[in-house]
């Protein structure tokens, strides 16, 4: 049995809340820590740079905040009725397509035409 659309992005969503939750207090955590170092930590013996570390978690704030709209906009769409409708062609997306990403707004065609 598959898990309706619903459920499906109500779970990615709170798995993205996680993640940014995670990631922005170790943003916190790591900007604290900074506050007292040498900007220029390039040749720390101890491993990873403060500033190596500040892009990586950056990065996977970003991309968790993206995820999050994603999944917010689908679930905009479920509730408008437009879910699963290709946005420029106006098809149903193929299930598979929707199970592999469940917030997509395009068919596999338009999405390659698209390059996405």
């Amino acid at each position: 049995m598959t898990p309706e659309p619903r459920a499906i992005l109500s779970d990615l969503r709170a798995q993205a809340e996680a993640r940014l939750a995670s990631t922005t207090a170790a943003l916190d955590e790591l900007a604290h820590d900074r506050e007292g170092a040498n900007d220029d930590d390039e040749h720390d013996p101890e491993g990873v740079t403060l500033s190596s570390e500040w892009s990586r978690l950056t990065g996977l704030a970003d991309a968790a905040a993206a995820e999050l709209r994603q999944v917010d906009d689908a679930l905009s769409r479920l509730d408008a009725g437009d879910y699963g409708v290709c946005a420029a062609c106006g098809e149903p997306i193929p299930p598979a397509r929707l199970a592999v990403r469940p917030f997509a707004t395009h068919c596999v065609a338009c999405a390659e035409s698209l390059g996405r």
